[in-house]
């Protein structure tokens, strides 16, 4: 413990992977022969040959390979450690994200704008997806957090509540009325407005129809959460909208709940895979991130 330097572990990984003591002492900034000098020290340390030399490069001996997968460990952990440390002092790095657009544009905005203000070395990479694509980037360790609707249930999975979201069905005054004086059986004849079927909302929302005796014929994909609000405020159809998104909307009388149906939560939070190593800044996002939606 005493004798073996982080030196002579970087010295070591380089020349294992250029297999070369020339190249190896190149990419570190050194002289050749003090890459030798390192590996011999390296040697008489561990008490084991490490590298066979031959004229056109090296390769490693049986103690040679097992040290590699140490000494990648080694050079790993002090890394870390590096990082971690800074870390402390001010946060930095990036943190990827994945959500669904409603939630952003409703929910997340007000966080990102005091968060970032006060953590300005941090770079928040926030993109949108479906429900499945969020949980297979943090299930595929591509993530470190994702924001989704509802509880995974997933054992690899770690789920944090955050809050209730109240979903509704919306569409225009007309439609809305002729609902009123006719019956909900109308919506047979009205076109269903949603983010496609990997949607959450989506395969909630044909559920909820199914039971009120309404079968969707005819249904329409749009990508965006705006899109959706002017395709049903012209009166082409209806659709299943977080109803936050639409305050303005039924202030104005642009858009109306239909009510047919009662009001549907559901209970957003932030997942995590369960083996994944956070840094310190991804474990201050989330202590922030949570802190800020339970005030």
């Amino acid at each position: 413990m005493d004798a073996l330097e982080g030196r002579f572990f970087l010295a070591f990984i380089a020349l294992m992977e250029e297999k070369s003591f020339s190249r190896a002492a190149e990419r570190l900034g050194y002289v050749q022969s003090t890459v030798t000098t390192h590996i011999q020290q390296l040697e008489r340390i561990v008490g084991q040959k490490l590298v066979h030399r031959y004229p056109r490069g090296i390769e490693l001996t049986e103690a040679g390979k097992v040290f590699s997968k140490y000494a990648y460990q080694y050079v790993h952990l002090i890394q870390s450690l590096d990082e971690h440390i800074h870390e402390l002092a001010e946060p930095s790095g990036t943190i990827r994200i994945r959500t669904q657009e409603s939630f952003f544009l409703t929910r997340m905005l007000p966080f990102i704008q005091e968060y970032t203000s006060q953590r300005p070395n941090v770079n928040l990479r926030i993109e949108h997806g479906t429900h499945q694509e969020i949980l297979k980037g943090v299930l595929d360790y591509e993530l470190d957090f994702g924001i989704v609707p509802e509880n995974p249930n997933r054992h690899e999975l770690l789920f944090n509540p955050i809050l209730e979201e109240t979903i509704v069905f919306a569409a225009s005054q007309t439609i809305t009325q002729n609902v009123k004086k006719f019956g909900a059986h109308i919506l047979n004849h009205q076109l269903f407005i949603s983010n496609g079927t990997s949607c959450l909302y989506h395969t909630s929302a044909i559920d909820v129809l199914k039971q009120a005796g309404i079968t969707v014929k005819d249904a329409l994909e749009l990508p965006s959460l705006e899109m959706i609000k002017q395709y049903v405020g012209c009166g082409k159809g209806y659709a299943l909208i977080p109803e936050i998104a639409i305050r303005k909307e039924l202030q104005t009388g642009e858009l109306q709940i239909l009510s047919f149906a009662p009001k549907m939560t559901f209970t957003h939070g932030l997942i995590t895979h369960k083996n994944r190593e956070h840094s310190v800044t991804c474990k201050g996002f989330q202590a922030a991130f949570m802190d800020f939606y339970h005030r």
